[in-house]
């Protein structure tokens, strides 16, 4: 599964580095990137609990831009350790603080966070966004049990793109989410689509409104509830008012609240985390497959075009050769070969030999033919099943095109219409050569044909001779006519009546029905 999910995070941003001007794909792709690379994160934390069963408690400080999430985990771990800053977006790494652990207590996190490389928290660098940070503090605070707590980047500013995967692998790896909004955010769209992104987990979770003024955080819980009931279905969690006070102007954790996050870790640690990835992934899967099922519709579609192409072109073949009476040659050419066959000893030479030197004239004409002109195939089989691929190609391509304009996919007709253009050249050629094999390969079995009909006329000697001596007679009344018009036509004149009286005898004889079944066979071959 998490092969899949990569090749398909993959997959989603090719496609979006290759159209980043399309109106839809601009977009949905980065919204399914981000809960693609989320998935991926979740099935790499399962890897990590199944692993390092003894992992220490994670828990994510997250947020949007300048909501105090820095000073939050300074206050969280009585210690100055995470940097804060006036300015937005001056966390963009995750940086993990370990309170009351060691760090080579989490030595499987480099693993999970995959090609993330940790390093010291004085190397994180602006100019390099996949790098995490892990700290070991020596102060300890009462407000949080032994763990590590992460202080993550904003998810909303206008560079948070750049490092927004920081931020989802750090909430997936979280047993506890600890969402920090202000007075002047916690309406924002971005922090809301995030906590519904992350529903589906159902998180133990604790919301800190930060910078306010007393007197206000009523009505503001008020407000945050109705938007989380909006954003999720699960209950309502604790929220925790954070005042400035004068004249320090440092943020200080209520006592009210002092218990709250051990509570929470409590919940964490029996939470589930198998269940709710599952439910994650089967909450986005249509979402995430939508595109490949478009595309695989447009594929099958393509495909039954194909086929019904197909399927008309063998009519046609059907039509215009095998069951055409003039121009299905094969039995033909398997009763040329049964006279072969048929040869009497002593006679043959002769006769052989006469031949030879009547067809002499009009096999130098073919030769000279070929020279002077493109080699061409005579077989009319192939001529024809050059001709029926042409066509062929011709129907789809003007099928495609029609797609286009009335498909929903119309970028992949546009693309499959091109690409049959440009390989029709090579399409048409390797067509041609197949054919081409094809035919001489049936040659094997028409021999085989001729023989199987000897074979059958062994059991009939009575037969057998009668067709001899037609073979005789026929040959030398062709030689005698053949002579006396100066050899033209020799060719057609040796063949065309013993041929034509070999065929009646059979037809009249016993084997006339056994003859219909093996010509039916050929044709079916």
């Amino acid at each position: 599964m998490l092969e899949f999910i990569q090749t398909l995070s993959y997959s989603y941003q090719r496609v979006l580095k290759l159209n980043p001007h399309h109106p839809q794909i601009a977009k949905l792709y980065p919204q399914r990137v981000h809960q693609l690379v989320f998935a991926e994160a979740l099935l790499r934390k399962q890897e990590l609990v199944q692993q390092h069963p003894d992992l220490p408690v994670q828990i994510a400080v997250i947020g949007p831009t300048q909501a105090g999430k820095s000073s939050l985990v300074n206050v969280l771990l009585n210690s100055h350790t995470a940097e804060v800053s006036p300015l937005a977006g001056f966390t963009v790494h995750p940086q993990g603080f370990c309170h009351e652990i060691k760090i080579n207590q989490c030595d499987g996190l480099q693993q999970y966070f995959g090609r993330f490389q940790q390093v010291l928290i004085k190397h994180l660098s602006r100019e390099r966004y996949d790098c995490y940070a892990l700290t070991e503090i020596a102060s300890t605070a009462s407000v949080l049990p032994a763990c590590v707590l992460w202080d993550t980047p904003d998810f909303d500013s206008i560079d948070a793109a750049e490092y927004k995967e920081g931020v989802l692998r750090t909430i997936a790896l979280a047993d506890v989410i600890i969402l920090v909004v202000s007075k002047e955010k916690y309406a924002d769209q971005s922090v809301w689509d995030m906590m519904s992104a992350i529903a589906p987990l159902k998180q133990p979770t604790l919301i800190c409104i930060n910078k306010l003024a007393e007197g206000t955080e009523t009505l503001i819980t008020a407000s945050l509830q109705q938007k989380w009931q909006q954003a999720r279905a699960d209950a309502f969690p604790a929220v925790v008012p954070l005042f400035y006070h004068k004249p320090a102007t440092e943020l200080l954790w209520p006592n009210l609240y002092r218990n709250q996050l051990i509570s929470l870790v409590t919940q964490g640690r029996q939470h589930q985390p198998v269940k709710t990835q599952m439910a994650y992934l089967q909450y986005f899967w249509e979402h995430w497959l939508e595109p490949i099922r478009v595309e695989h519709l447009a594929a099958l579609e393509w495909q039954t075009l194909c086929s019904q192409e197909l399927e008309r072109t063998l009519q046609h073949y059907q039509r215009d050769y095998l069951n055409h009476p003039h121009h299905y040659a094969t039995f033909q050419n398997a009763l040329v070969e049964l006279l072969e066959l048929l040869e009497i000893p002593g006679v043959a030479a002769v006769l052989m030999h006469t031949r030879k030197i009547l067809v002499w004239p009009v096999k130098q004409l073919l030769k000279f033919a070929q020279k002077s002109n493109h080699p061409v195939d005579s077989s009319h089989e192939v001529q024809l099943l050059a001709q029926l691929a042409e066509h062929l190609l011709i129907q789809l391509a003007d099928q495609v095109l029609d797609k286009t304009s009335k498909n929903a996919l119309p970028d992949w007709w546009k693309e499959l219409a091109h690409e049959l253009r440009r390989q029709r050249p090579q399409i048409l050629q390797q067509f041609q050569l197949q054919a081409s094999h094809y035919h001489e390969h049936f040659k094997c079995q028409v021999v085989a044909t001729a023989e199987q009909l000897y074979l059958k006329l062994q059991e009939l000697p009575m037969l057998l001779n009668s067709l001899r001596a037609t073979r005789v007679t026929a040959d030398a009344a062709a030689i005698a006519f053949t002579i006396k018009t100066g050899g033209i036509g020799a060719h057609d004149l040796l063949i065309a009546p013993a041929m034509l009286a070999l065929t009646s005898m059979l037809t009249e004889s016993a084997l006339g029905s056994y003859l219909q079944r093996v010509q039916t066979e050929l044709k079916q071959q």
